[in-house]
């Protein structure tokens, strides 16, 4: 890999290096799985001594995350490349079709990504698919059509895809049928957006607070909000915030 042994290493030999590293352990990877990938293994493939692994990526868990990044690599810049639609909720639909098509046409790779638990640590690839998913929750949340927190629909959507992709990617090849996907896809998104549109959303908030508003009274008189243990300042402000509300 290098002309002179002897010789300080430069940024381009050390990338070169680490890309030849990280070509070696993906077709091991495809191979033989995710138990095929051991340090003297990558190492021996690579045609390197075990210790520039170690060099390079710190420890075998360094070299894992910059592998899921590699084999990741052509499935994040799909999901980066994506042009925000009229509908986030779309949007958000053709993400999940995505994931789910990549994980089961590249088994190997996406059991090394979200198979290998390891509590406290998240390969990079998977940390920017995540904030990918965010931002188009989040696209959907300014659109009024999140019926839950951002944090809490991407929960719902990771759980689910990356449970059911792992399911199937346990079964026989020939017994995966991702037809269900679909239909797992749409309840779990259904159940957390809303249909109403943006200003539809905004009409029932603002009469909400103005049903409210009506129910606690101008506070003249006997205060059902300083009966129900409101200090007479914070039932003010009370009344002050569902008045901005309701308009």
């Amino acid at each position: 890999m290098r002309s002179d042994p002897g010789s300080p290493e430069t940024g381009v030999e050390r990338r070169d290096q680490q890309e030849a590293i990280l070509k070696a352990a993906a077709e091991l990877l495809a191979e033989h799985g995710p138990a095929g990938i051991s340090t003297r293994a990558v190492a021996t493939a690579a045609g390197v001594q075990t210790p520039a692994l170690y060099r390079l990526f710190g420890d075998k868990d360094g070299l894992l995350d910059a592998l899921g990044s590699y084999v990741f690599e052509s499935y994040l810049a799909e999901k980066r490349g994506m042009e925000p639609g009229e509908d986030a909720i779309e949007d958000i639909r053709r993400g999940w079709n995505i994931h789910v098509e990549f994980g089961l046409r590249n088994p190997a790779f996406y059991a090394l990504m979200y198979g290998n638990l390891r509590p406290g640590r998240r390969p990079a690839a998977a940390q920017e698919n995540g904030e990918i998913l965010r931002r188009l929750l989040e696209r959907a949340r300014e659109q009024g059509r999140l019926r839950v927190p951002v944090e809490t629909a991407a929960r719902a959507i990771e759980a689910s895809t990356t449970g059911a992709v792992l399911l199937l990617l346990a079964q026989p090849e020939d017994e995966r049928d991702p037809t269900p996907l679909t239909g797992l896809r749409d309840t779990v998104i259904d159940s957390i957006v809303s249909t109403e549109p943006a200003a539809d959303v905004r009409t029932t908030i603002a009469d909400r607070a103005l049903a409210l508003l009506a129910a606690v009274g101008d506070g003249r008189g006997a205060d059902p909000l300083v009966d129900a243990g409101f200090r007479a300042t914070e039932a003010a402000l009370l009344r002050d915030w569902l008045s901005l509300l309701s308009r």
